[in-house]
């Protein structure tokens, strides 16, 4: 009787092991099968890489209207500036009405870097470098609030000098005449860009100098997940420095104008400090 318990306890420890067995053998062959699907010298935590977005198109109507503008506007001192220092004033616009106002200086280094001061006596400063951006007051630093920083992030991508120098030769975008229009009682061109990250943007140019006299664009707010369209309006320019400078531009958001800007001093290439947009 003890013989026989211990040799069918013996089977069953010999039939469990066998079990064992086949399991990590079934496991190892699923693995494998799974990594030969995927082909040699891949592992499943890999994945494709993404094609690579395609050159900058642009049609034969809308890249006579951009070599217009661009001559117009300076040529390549236009395209080789490097900062603007402008002063002047800044209304801010609250129901159509003006809520304030105040004189302001500001030198932005192209593409996205920006010294903004308004106020008299103990004015406010604004900071901004690429991503980062920050605010210093009679109270001390901080840094901007999201809302802020994205505003200004945006503000300066699709402004028409970013546009013109930098967006237009990005991978994805593409560029098409848009036809004429009338805007702010002036004859319009219409160029129509659409970028890699699928913002249309739309640049109306005099019909006569083909200076830029508005930039419209249409983004989400990722917060309200909201539609929110912007223009930019540009008038009154002047030379400096042989480049053609608007000295007046208002700002609208979901068509109304809530800031705008009067310059009376513009200046290209100021030389200034190397932390000059940081606090």
């Amino acid at each position: 009787m003890g013989k026989e318990r211990a040799g069918s306890g013996g089977q069953r420890a010999v039939g469990s092991r066998q079990l064992v067995l086949l399991a990590v053998c079934l496991l190892f062959a699923a693995s494998r099968g799974v990594l030969l699907a995927q082909g040699p010298g891949r592992t499943p935590a890999q994945k494709p890489a993404a094609p690579p977005a395609p050159p900058p198109r642009i049609d034969a109507k809308a890249q006579e209207l951009l070599d217009k503008t661009i001559q117009a506007l300076g040529g390549q001192a236009f395209l080789q500036a490097k900062s603007l220092t402008t002063r002047g004033r800044i209304f801010a616009i609250s129901e159509d009405m003006t809520s304030g106002f105040a004189p302001f200086e500001s030198t932005v280094e192209f593409p996205d870097k920006r010294r903004f001061s308004y106020g008299k006596d103990k004015p406010v400063i604004l900071l901004n470098d690429g991503d980062r951006g920050w605010e210093v007051d009679r109270y001390g630093l901080i840094d901007q609030p999201a809302e802020q920083l994205r505003r200004w992030r945006i503000s300066v991508r699709y402004g028409y000098e970013n546009v013109l120098r930098q967006l237009l030769h990005e991978p994805g975008v593409l560029a098409q005449g848009g036809g004429t229009d009338f805007v702010d009682n002036l004859p319009a061109r219409i160029v129509e860009i659409t970028d890699a990250r699928q913002v249309h943007v739309g640049l109306y140019l005099h019909a006569l100098t083909f200076l830029p006299i508005r930039l419209t664009y249409r983004l989400q707010n990722p917060q309200t997940q909201e539609w929110e369209e912007y223009a930019d309006v540009y008038s009154d320019y002047r030379p400096a420095q042989g480049i053609q400078t608007p000295m007046h531009i208002g700002r609208l958001r979901n068509g109304e104008r809530y800031s705008e800007f009067f310059r009376t001093f513009a200046e290209y290439n100021t030389a200034h400090p190397p932390d000059y947009f940081r606090p």
